[in-house]
């Protein structure tokens, strides 16, 4: 653990993804506490301000019809549930103790509004502007980001699971238990991944938990194999037989000497997962079968504006497009530096 430590002190790629994954995953637990537009999916809109550039600027009246009290974690999870009607106005509006008066972007005339504390108008900045629905493009990202990380987590789970508990099972049994496991694995090995996924998610519905439970289904495969190759080739070393001598359970003996002996590539493999599950999902969101409007996935922001890369407005395709990519990297290089690191060979 040391060496691993002075290892990553050293390697500057390495922590900086590492960096960059830490400050993603950050970012996608808290993000409705950071992002600017704070309701569920950041899905408010202002069709008057469609596909505006970065930086842009404008005044809000805002009008509070409805505020209901939440709990932090509520609020963590689900974002805002407050109801608050924003209309972007002309600068030109005035104020009276009484009555507000205003013009919206579309109209020359002036409007009224009751002057009340339920509205106000204030100046709002759109960082990265808006999107074709005029919501804010930099909470969409913020709160996308939280779709690519948990599917990550709960499918790189799902597979370890099953991966696990096959290829254990496999490797320290033997005979025709492994034939049977290993026929189940090459099986669902030859089939194409995206092509098993599509089916899993089409069989399950279209939905966000479908997504997860599909892509987990599809990555047990690799952990399987390796865990299987691990467990045959220490489950005869000296360590496991004085296991066997004391009396110790077959459970006992894969679950307390074997497992946690052969972590070492089950990490790197579980890292190239989490890659993998990311660029599925955004893969499956842009054709539709994965996360459903309004969530905000990534994949699904490129979806919506993948036409504009022709028409002056690639950033709203390319923004999303650049975070997969960085974020997949993060993961692959990390998964490379802990392969190199934690295989013995090199440590000689």
């Amino acid at each position: 653990m040391k060496k691993l430590k002075l290892f990553f002190y050293k390697n500057l790629l390495a922590n900086l993804c590492v960096g960059f994954i830490g400050l993603g995953s950050i970012v996608a637990l808290f993000s409705y506490f950071i992002a600017p537009d704070n309701t569920a999916n950041a899905n408010t809109m202002h069709v008057t301000i469609q596909t505006k550039p970065p930086g842009y600027t404008t005044y809000v009246l805002q009008e509070t019809t409805f505020i209901k009290q939440q709990s932090v974690w509520d609020k963590l999870l689900n974002g805002s549930t407050d109801f608050i009607k924003e209309t972007p106005i002309r600068r030109d509006f005035k104020i009276t103790p009484k009555i507000i008066r205003y013009k919206t972007k579309l109209q020359n005339e002036f409007s009224s509004i009751n002057h009340t504390k339920n509205t106000k108008i204030i100046k709002k900045t759109f960082w990265l502007g808006t999107d074709k629905y005029g919501r804010d493009l930099l909470s969409r990202l913020l709160i996308g980001a939280r779709i690519s990380f948990s599917i990550g987590i709960i499918a790189v789970t799902i597979s370890l699971i099953i991966g696990l508990l096959l290829g254990a099972i496999a490797g320290y049994y033997g005979g025709v238990v492994d034939n049977v496991i290993m026929w189940f694995i090459n099986v669902t090995w030859s089939i194409p991944t995206i092509l098993l996924v599509i089916a899993i998610t089409v069989s399950l519905g279209k939905g966000l938990w479908q997504i997860y439970i599909a892509v987990g289904l599809t990555m047990w495969v690799e952990v399987a194999r390796i865990v299987r190759g691990q467990t045959k080739s220490i489950k005869n070393l000296q360590y496991i037989e004085a296991a066997k001598v004391l009396g110790l359970s077959n459970f006992q003996i894969i679950t307390k000497h074997i497992l946690p002996n052969i972590m070492g590539p089950v990490i790197v493999i579980s890292a190239s997962n989490f890659a993998a599950s990311i660029l599925v999902e955004s893969g499956l969101s842009f054709l539709g079968l994965g996360a459903q409007p309004p969530t905000p996935s990534w994949g699904i922001i490129i979806k919506n504006h993948y036409n504009y890369i022709v028409t002056g407005k690639a950033y709203l395709a390319v923004i999303p497009g650049t975070l997969i990519v960085l974020l997949v990297l993060s993961f692959m290089i990390l998964g490379n530096v802990l392969r190199d690191k934690l295989d013995v060979k090199n440590n000689y």
